[in-house]
């Protein structure tokens, strides 16, 4: 005999606008079903209700409450938004963020007890500094040239050397573009283009994957700010204008400065304005994005608000074009530890493999940490051992 549950149909749809996934066309049969139990014709067994958390993405136990609960994100939320985006942080955004903290905890304690220092240039800047050399001195705590970016034929070895760098100081830095390895759970970059989670041991950066690999490049320089400034956040950019909050503005201008110098941009401006498309020259020139060089053109005022915005929206429908071709393509699947290597920290990675090789991380918390399991994880370490560096690709 079945036995049903109560359950308050609030809760009812208040997981399934979490999830996103109302609206959807078809769905789902178990959220076919949930649409009985909101008018109350029908309750749903134990098992059902499993199955729908299963599938919203909320823990079980949420559907037991007297009221939906206030989900608030662990760190300082500097997005921006339009209408046609929520507010509430999704259950892809909320379970990254999670995974994330649970990887740098472990990372710290892994620091600490090796007897590693901590990173040093954590909070050393502020927005008294000036712009120019605010992005001076972040460069030359990477150990990078003022030409560094003219030494790239492509934006993946751009970002490639950036993230070396980066790893190299002592910062964790992290790429997904689903949530672990959930190919069904893509993560959005209208709701989020990276964050940062600041640790005095183990910094770490998340940078949103689905996204040109020009504008990850300048997520990930602007993320690097926020840890210079020591501020952990969420990071997103709707029509290229950042929150309103000014240590925000100060990290954009920060990243635009460190990627596309002023001096360097009036320098080739003349000879640049005169080409069919010049953003796009820019942007060949500095390996950034188009947007970036854009706005970096009206920053200066070379460019009037109405040309930076009518080239905004072109790339915009440009980029959603090419996002719908890719999907359309059959694909291959490429290289599963090449895809897996770009993911992760190469220094979080190493760390794994000296841990489980002497015996302090048992091989069950390892595959809870990288989301691979058996002959999977041990493959992985051993590709990951045979390289230098990891990357980015266009």
């Amino acid at each position: 005999m079945r036995t049903y549950v109560n359950v308050n149909p609030k809760l009812i749809r208040w997981a399934i606008d979490r999830s996103g996934l109302s609206g959807r066309g078809a769905g789902h049969p178990i959220l076919d079903k949930a649409e009985s139990w909101l008018v109350g014709d029908k309750k749903p067994t134990l098992r059902m209700l499993e199955d729908f958390a299963k599938k919203v993405m909320v823990p079980l136990g949420y559907l037991f409450l007297d009221e939906p609960p206030i989900e608030q994100l662990p760190i300082a939320d500097y997005r921006t938004f339009d209408d046609s985006l929520p507010k509430n942080p999704s259950p892809n955004l909320i379970d990254t963020i999670h995974d994330m903290q649970l990887r740098q905890e472990w990372m710290r304690d892994y620091l600490i007890e090796i007897g590693a220092g901590t990173v040093p240039f954590i909070g050393t800047l502020n927005n008294k500094i000036s712009i120019v050399d605010a992005a001076r001195q972040i460069k030359k705590d990477l150990g990078l040239p003022d030409d560094w970016s003219r030494q790239c034929d492509k934006w993946a070895d751009s970002f490639k050397i950036l993230r070396n760098a980066i790893d190299q100081v002592g910062i964790l830095v992290f790429t997904n573009g689903v949530v672990r390895l959930n190919t069904s759970r893509p993560l959005d970059p209208e709701e989020f283009r990276g964050f940062v989670l600041l640790d005095k041991y183990a910094p770490l950066i998340f940078v949103n994957r689905n996204d040109t690999t020009s504008a990850q490049i300048f997520t990930l320089i602007h993320e690097v700010a926020h840890i210079w400034m020591g501020r952990s956040g969420l990071f997103n950019l709707q029509h290229w204008e950042p929150s309103a909050d000014q240590g925000e503005k100060y990290c954009n201008k920060i990243a635009a400065e460190f990627l596309l110098p002023e001096d360097d941009l009036l320098r080739v401006w003349q000879t640049v304005s005169q080409h069919e498309r010049p953003f796009r020259q820019l942007a060949s020139l500095f390996k950034i994005s188009p947007i970036v060089a854009a706005r970096r053109a009206f920053d200066k005022q070379l460019i009037s608000r109405n040309e930076f915005f009518q080239f905004y929206t072109q790339e915009q429908e440009r980029w959603e074009f090419l996002k719908e071709e890719k999907k359309q393509k059959k694909q291959s699947g490429g290289d599963f530890h090449a895809t897996q290597s770009l993911r992760f920290s190469k220094r979080f990675i190493d760390a794994i493999a000296a841990s489980v090789g002497e015996g302090s991380l048992t091989y069950h918390d390892a595959y809870q940490l990288t989301g691979m399991r058996g002959k999977t994880f041990d493959h992985f370490l051993f590709h990951v051992q045979k390289t230098e560096q990891y990357g980015g690709e266009d």
